[in-house]
């Protein structure tokens, strides 16, 4: 849309990749919602947001209920997706495989795995916990020596296209009337404990009822705008491919004891990564060519060598493309940071996905609106992951961090 000098909404969301615009898309499908959303995004491109660049997976494998029960409605938006989010009979495919994800344990991680499959069996998860001789015969390319058990999803866990379910978030909400605002905000204007307005680099003021942070790796920036501080840091993450000539049939979305993971590309292909130690872990910055360069060294030293010895097969292959793309870290618990922005009665923060953003966002978006439009959660309370957590410094630990 053309810009105009000065512009009015009852909601103002602050990001349009998958979990902006599935926040536009609950929004405008609440039937107590009657009123304009406007979606600031500054590249519609996407072309280095976390939606386009990632891994793009689903689990339940959470150590934590409130994770569980977000992925779990996740699998089903995810598997009724051409339902939700058709348009003029134009039904959205995002190439959805439930090939389950594998955690690998030895000695010393059974009882944590152990302890987190009884609580995801609980939530009604489909996770199965396995000991070495069930791991080999359900996976005889594994490399079973030094392990102790594994858990596995049997069903409602895997991969799917992370572009496509961004595309079709956004086509979904713009066909119910969200404006998309192509822009980068430089202000954010306050009154008290509310926000008014969000003015644009190019001077574009836009007066909000509501605003909603979904800024991803740009979200921190936004919060400190309102004079909030979030602990929340933009890190880089690689996803290299590779291609195998031995067969790796069955393969799920593969974690390795040392952390590194590796799942499907297609026949004989795979993509993989891992998130480096805390002291070697690098900063990404939009606007920084340097921050989004690829450590080819970081394969060859540590995610390679992993991986061949788990999966013997992957003693040889072929290397293919690599990328970088953002992560927006949540320092304080790797959760996301859910809900009214502290004092503020109109401005709500979305921030902090750790990796996780793609598959909570059919789960975050349907929070989001309820919040909005009826002042609190309907149906799942995500309270847990509220901003409170963070001003109280009271962590929601997750045990199950990739």
């Amino acid at each position: 849309m053309t810009l105009a000098t000065s512009l009015s909404a009852d909601v103002v969301i602050v990001g349009g990749a998958v979990m902006g615009s599935s926040a536009a898309y609950h929004l405008l499908a609440d039937s107590g919602f009657k009123g304009r959303v406007i979606v600031v995004e500054k590249d519609p491109t996407y072309q280095l947001s976390a939606s386009a660049l990632s891994a793009a997976s689903i689990r339940q494998q959470y150590s934590s209920a409130v994770n569980i029960r977000i992925s779990l409605h996740g699998i089903q938006f995810l598997r009724g997706i051409g339902d939700h989010l058709a348009v003029d009979g134009e039904r959205p495919e995002i190439g959805l495989r439930e090939g389950g994800y594998l955690y690998c344990a030895t000695e010393a991680g059974e009882q944590v795995l152990r302890e987190n499959q009884a609580l995801q069996a609980a939530e009604g998860a489909d996770i199965l916990f396995l000991q070495p001789d069930e791991l080999k015969s359900r996976f005889p390319w594994l490399n079973v020596e030094d392990l102790a058990a594994g858990t596995w999803g049997r069903s409602g866990e895997g991969w799917f296209d992370g572009w496509g379910l961004l595309q079709a978030f956004r086509k979904k909400a713009r066909s119910l009337g969200a404006e998309y605002v192509k822009g980068e905000v430089a202000e954010v204007e306050r009154d008290g404990g509310a926000i008014t307005a969000v003015r644009l680099k190019d001077g574009t003021r836009i007066a909000c009822g509501t605003l909603v942070n979904c800024a991803g790796s740009g979200g921190r920036a936004i919060a400190a705008m309102a004079g909030l501080d979030i602990p929340v840091r933009a890190k880089r993450r690689y996803v290299f491919t590779f291609a195998c000539k031995e067969p790796v049939e069955n393969c799920p979305l593969l974690i390795d004891t040392s952390g590194a993971y590796v799942r499907p590309e297609g026949e004989g292909h795979f993509i993989c990564g891992a998130s480096p130690e805390a002291d070697m872990d690098p900063d990404w910055h939009d606007d920084d060519p340097a921050s989004q360069e690829i450590d080819h060294a970081f394969f060859e030293e540590f995610i390679w060598p992993s991986l061949a010895h788990r999966v013997p097969a992957f003693e040889a292959i072929r290397l293919g493309r690599a990328w970088s793309g953002p992560y927006d870290m949540c320092l304080l618990d790797h959760n996301a940071i859910i809900g009214q922005a502290g004092e503020f009665k109109n401005f709500y923060l979305c921030n902090g996905f750790s990796g996780h953003g793609l598959q909570q966002a059919p789960a975050i978006g349907r929070g989001l609106a309820e919040l909005v439009v009826h002042g609190g959660y309907r149906t799942l309370d995500l309270s847990e992951l509220g901003y409170e957590r963070v001003l109280a410094n009271r962590p929601l630990l997750e045990r199950n961090v990739i």
